[in-house]
């Protein structure tokens, strides 16, 4: 009996000290933990991804042959977004990411330009995520 006993107050004292450090977790729109956190957004309305013609070349070598892309741009950036850290991720079939380029800032005129350091074949690109914020 004095073992279930003992057995029961050592896990009545580990699920508090597991309670009490969770409960001690913070979560804002600057920092990143376990939790959940509403943060505003600077971009109300969409935004526009196109691919220059000079981000856009035939390649025979990988990953070829065909065109890659190498770059984008991205317009309609609302000026509440200004000067704010950027990520765009260009994904095909089944949600894999072929190019990503963070952006360090978007700048001040309403677009911005990322190029890819991995260009990724245009005809496996199948969506593009823009994040625009911290």
């Amino acid at each position: 009996m004095k073992r279930i006993l003992g057995a029961i107050a050592a896990g009545v004292v580990a699920f508090s000290g597991i309670y009490a450090l969770a409960a001690s977790l913070n979560v804002s729109s600057n920092t990143l933990g376990a939790g959940v956190a509403t943060v505003a957004s600077c971009q109300a309305t969409a935004v526009t991804v196109t691919y220059p013609a000079a981000d856009l070349t035939y390649q025979v070598a990988s990953p070829g042959p065909g065109y890659v892309v190498s770059g984008a741009t991205v317009t309609g950036v609302a000026s509440t977004c200004n000067s704010v850290n950027a990520q765009v991720t260009l994904y095909g079939t089944g949600g894999t990411a072929l190019a990503s380029s963070p952006v360090t800032s978007t700048g001040t005129t309403g677009s911005f330009t990322v190029a890819f350091a991995s260009p990724a074949s245009a005809n496996l690109v199948t969506n593009v995520a823009v994040v625009i914020g911290g």
